[in-house]
């Protein structure tokens, strides 16, 4: 018997399909550059290789009409951007969760799937700090 684990949500929902060191899947597309997701819409490629490069001009498109909450793919390990990064989304008001790519592509669809209003900036999975 096959079952479908998909998050059931409207088609054309953009949702993580798969993901290995050199590549995220959306939709079944494949991307081999950090991606973000923001009101249904897929920028690629987004943002720096590494953690140690994101900047909060990086993130600027997401203060305007804040989601719910922003996830941050922060490549292979669950790191932290540096101070002046989480002072901007802080200052916007925007709520966040660094979480390591492979983590936040799963938690993105489980959010989505609950109907939730959340984003997500990813670097690659393989990214180191």
């Amino acid at each position: 018997m096959k079952a479908d684990i998909s998050p059931l949500v409207g088609s054309g929902t953009l949702l993580f399909s798969g993901y290995d060191d050199d590549y995220i899947k959306i939709n079944n597309q494949r991307y081999g550059s950090g991606l973000s997701l923001h009101e249904g819409r897929l920028s690629t490629p987004w943002g720096p290789e590494r953690l140690r490069e994101l900047k909060p001009e990086h993130l600027s498109g997401f203060i305007d009409d804040a989601p719910e909450i922003l996830l941050i793919g922060t490549g292979r390990l669950t790191s932290f951007p540096c101070p002046a990064v989480l002072d901007y989304l802080e200052e916007h008001h925007v709520a966040f969760e660094c979480m390591d790519s492979r983590a936040a592509a799963r938690t993105y669809n489980i959010l989505v799937g609950e109907g939730r209003r959340v984003s997500v900036a990813m670097l690659l999975p393989s990214a180191r700090n």
